[in-house]
């Protein structure tokens, strides 16, 4: 069996610092307004490509470029202009479901790979789309069953791409899930004049509800107000199983989400598909997994449609389910390369000793440690703080564009 390419999001420098520090195989990311995100993160420029390729390289990290919206007239000279940027910069492959993203990228001999949008749900389109592209996404409303068939139905058949190989599945492994089919949404475009379909989504699908008989006037009695907000997927608990349906990729999401729930993710993600491959994944390691997973930002847990279920299981509340949360101390104020400390200012609340801290950067990602040792205003000291100048031994270096956060326990009813 081969091991399963981890693909992890990434919104910003520092969510990709975060992913490449914890073992992901490639990236995604948008450039600009044509991806799926244009507006639930900062989204990198075209400048920023060079840089992109040249940390993912370091690692052996493969990039995704996304370019996965709805597609007019007057967008074609921007797609035209990524696509020839990200060759030019060795981007790995575009990701695409408009037609004329992926004639464009053909042209300039680029690796194509088939957005969820698309909603491949059957063998014979997948064979089409392989005219095209090397890697599909599949529809997230299929089985794992179903997935499997279509598998083994490319291997048995030699399905391959414009590459010469095997065409690869790929499917979503953990993270946020939309009301709609595999994300094509029209309720934000309705209800506000913005298109989920652009990357503009105002999420009002997450809202709280109620629904009238209009002839009648009678209010429907709910179990849950929160009738269309649908729990976040998560697959580790049954990772073997996916691994069993023969998919090649499986995708993080979350561009929209911090650097800490990229770093956790993808290590839990990690270290799942590493023990699959070494035969000794457990319940237990499943556990401790999964409380891992609880801390950073969730709306509760569900297994999606993989394993059978023909309605999805609805969030109990707005926001995150998360365990816990960060609460912003300070910045970096200089790093010491000899004496291998990083220096930062307090700028609100206190820091002690023992506490479990978060430094977060463009360049140090997301960094989460307990605090053992502290000098305060270059006292040894075990509680630093507002003004206070702190010291703390690191292992790497800081910016002082760096923030530092406390990671407290979140007390969050469900």
């Amino acid at each position: 069996m081969q091991k399963i390419e981890l693909m992890a999001p990434a919104g910003n420098f520092e969510s990709m610092q975060a992913a490449l520090d914890n073992g992901a195989d490639s990236i995604y990311f948008g450039v600009e307004q044509l991806n799926m995100r244009a507006r639930a993160t900062v989204n990198f420029t075209l400048e920023d490509l060079p840089e992109i390729v040249k940390r993912c390289e370091a690692k052996n990290v493969r990039t995704y470029l996304t370019l996965n919206t709805i597609i007019y007239d007057h967008d074609l000279s921007i797609v035209k202009t990524l696509i020839k940027q990200a060759k030019q910069a060795n981007i790995t492959a575009v990701i695409a479901m408009d037609q004329a993203v992926i004639a464009v990228a053909r042209e300039h001999g680029m690796e194509v790979h088939i957005s969820t949008q698309i909603n491949i749900t059957n063998i014979e389109t997948v064979k089409f789309y392989a005219l095209f592209a090397d890697t599909m996404v599949l529809s997230r409303e299929l089985s794992l069953r179903q997935v499997k068939y279509i598998t083994d139905q490319i291997e048995k058949d030699q399905i391959k791409g414009p590459s010469g190989r095997l065409i690869e599945i790929e499917i979503f492994g953990h993270g946020a899930l939309c009301m709609a089919v595999s994300g094509k949404c029209y309720m934000s475009l309705h209800s506000y004049n913005s298109s989920a379909n652009r990357g503009a989504c105002k999420q009002n699908c997450r809202k709280k509800y109620t629904v009238i008989d209009q002839e009648t006037g009678v209010e429907m009695e709910l179990d849950n107000e929160y009738i269309m907000s649908p729990k976040d997927l998560c697959t580790i608990d049954f990772l073997d199983q996916v691994a069993d349906a023969g998919i090649k990729v499986l995708k993080i999401e979350g561009r929209g989400r911090a650097p800490e729930y990229v770093a956790k993710v993808i290590k839990c993600y990690r270290e799942a598909i590493d023990s699959i491959a070494n035969g000794n994944y457990s319940k237990e390691q499943v556990i401790t997994w999964m409380q891992e997973l609880e801390k950073v930002y969730n709306r509760g847990f569900w297994s999606g449609y993989y394993l059978g279920q023909k309605l999805g299981e609805w969030s109990k509340g707005s926001g995150s389910h998360a365990t816990q949360k960060k609460v912003y101390i300070g910045k970096g104020v200089h790093f010491y390369p000899k004496a291998k400390v990083g220096e930062f200012k307090i700028e609100a609340y206190d820091l002690s000793i023992d506490d479990t801290i978060l430094i977060t950067g463009t360049t140090t990602g997301a960094k989460e440690f307990q605090l053992k040792q502290m000098l305060v205003n270059d006292e040894p000291l075990l509680k630093g703080t507002k003004g206070d100048s702190i010291t703390i031994p690191l292992d790497f270096r800081i910016r002082p564009s760096d923030k530092l956060y406390k990671i407290v326990e979140n007390k969050v009813e469900v």
